[in-house]
């Protein structure tokens, strides 16, 4: 028996404890796919392939013997962000860098429950971009549309994710980083809350507003790497209660009061939300209406917010900054945003982190008169590839605020919030929306979003392998 792309994590899990299928057959077939791929989509930063198949090989002995474990002898793929033992951890940057020696807690955590992790996703520079390209490995593309990128940070991972050559991955979200490349390719995105997924061997990654977290095709797939991926190393700082998000999945989230925020949060650069995005929210919004919620427009009180985001992050990009191997061969950008970092380290760093708690305060009193927020994960259509690689610091500001200024509010928060598919806008490109919610909110979101995808049946389409086969090379 073969396994087509169709078959997602949960089916995957089903087919292996069954006996209907191998470990290494399954990884083989993974393993071609992206192959096949590689010279088109470009998902992948590193592809490892023997020892996926050896991972393989232990796994089939150990459900020959009996053993069952959540993700045992299912391929997946992690964002190349995080530590995989034997692998460079380049984080979208170029030049040659040293294997990591241990895996970082959540690709420990994967292991443990026996996924076989097949290679490590692309993104761009340090993850400061909803693009996925740069001079170190190309451009990974959008399946839906190859001419288009899939997103970013976690593209590589939502492309291989969205065309089938995996049936779930691990990508990281600093400012929607798992939500806009899951809503330009019609997948299921969760940030979960902060602490959710171990970041260590950082405790905290860029200042606390960089989380963990999980693309796939349904919501339980999702959940389901996200219950495995889940938990904590001994040294976090940020250790939220257990959760078990596969049980939300079928559960009947009840009558929900939900806010239908259309507005996107203050920037000191210009946003608007295009029509062909505001309507399939609308759509979203009307739906749930129709499931029994009521849903009405309201903005949550972000006020300055934007004024705490940026000292963490350039604070952030400075860090890691001093860990890259080769700064000189580092985009111009990132060195200017790491530069206004080392600036900001002091007294406005100490400032924002202070802010957080009283915007907690503000934004949670909100949540006494709603459940959910229901908003745009972006304000445009995936860009075309290449349309913000070569800008200006600037320039790339302000594209980036144009087409995604809405994901970013919920990283300073540290609370969860999943992205579902939306539909499509002019030309068949993907775009989403997202569901919000105060702190360890993750069971209601989900299982909202799975009464939505119980109707929708979004991921009952796929794009076309055309456009996967024969999209132009990176």
């Amino acid at each position: 028996m073969t396994l087509d792309r169709a078959a997602g994590l949960t089916e995957s899990v089903r087919a292996l404890a069954d006996g209907e299928m191998t470990s290494r057959a399954m990884v083989a077939e993974a393993l071609a796919r992206i192959e096949a791929s590689q010279g088109s989509l470009n998902a992948f930063r590193i592809v490892r392939a023997e020892a996926a198949l050896a991972e393989a090989d232990a796994a089939d002995k150990e459900l020959a013997s009996g053993v069952r474990r959540p993700l045992l002898g299912v391929p997946v793929a992690v964002k190349d962000d995080m530590d995989v033992a034997g692998e460079p951890t380049a984080f979208g940057c170029a030049g040659e860098f040293p294997p990591v020696a241990e895996d970082g807690e959540a690709v420990r955590r994967l292991r443990a429950a026996g996924a076989v992790i097949v290679g490590k996703t692309n993104t761009c520079e340090l993850g400061q971009w909803p693009f996925t390209e740069g001079p170190s490995f190309g451009a990974t593309r959008n399946p839906w549309h190859p001419e288009h990128t899939p997103g970013g940070s976690s593209g590589g991972s939502a492309a291989a994710v969205a065309a089938g050559l995996v049936p779930a991955a691990l990508g990281s979200d600093g400012a929607g980083s798992v939500r806009i490349p899951a809503s330009w390719t019609h997948l299921i995105g969760i940030k979960p809350q902060r602490g959710r997924i171990s970041t260590w061997p950082r405790g905290e990654s860029f200042q606390g507003i960089t989380v963990n977290g999980t693309l796939a095709r349904t919501v339980a797939d999702a959940a389901l790497l996200l219950d495995a991926a889940s938990g904590n190393h001994a040294q976090d700082p940020h250790r939220p209660p257990a959760l078990n998000l596969s049980e939300a999945v079928g559960r009947d989230p009840g009558r929900l009061r939900i806010a239908l925020s259309l507005k996107p949060p203050f920037t000191a650069l210009p946003a608007r939300l295009l029509p062909e995005v505001r309507d399939r929210v609308i759509e979203l919004a009307e739906k749930l209406g129709r499931l029994g919620h009521t849903v009405e427009e309201a903005d949550p009180p972000y006020g300055q917010i934007g004024l705490t985001f940026v000292p963490r992050a350039t604070v952030g990009i400075a860090e890691r900054v001093r860990d890259v191997p080769f700064p000189d061969l580092l985009d111009r950008r990132t060195r200017d945003a790491a530069r206004l970092g080392r600036l900001l380290g002091g007294p406005p760093l100490r400032a924002a982190r202070r802010a957080e708690a009283v915007l907690h305060r503000r934004i949670g009193a909100f949540f006494t008169s709603y459940d959910v927020i229901l908003a745009p994960t972006t304000a445009a259509p995936p860009p075309r590839i290449g349309s913000m690689l070569n800008l200006g610091g600037l320039a790339t500001d302000r594209a980036m605020i144009a087409a995604c200024p809405y994901a970013w509010p919920w990283n300073v928060l540290g609370w969860p919030g999943v992205n579902v598919p939306a539909g499509f806008a002019t030309g068949g490109l993907p775009v989403g929306a997202q569901l919000l919610g105060p702190a360890n909110s993750e069971p209601l979101l989900v299982s909202l979003a799975a009464q939505l995808e119980a109707d929708r049946r979004w991921h009952d389409r796929w794009p076309p392998r055309q456009a996967t086969a024969d999209s132009p090379a990176a």
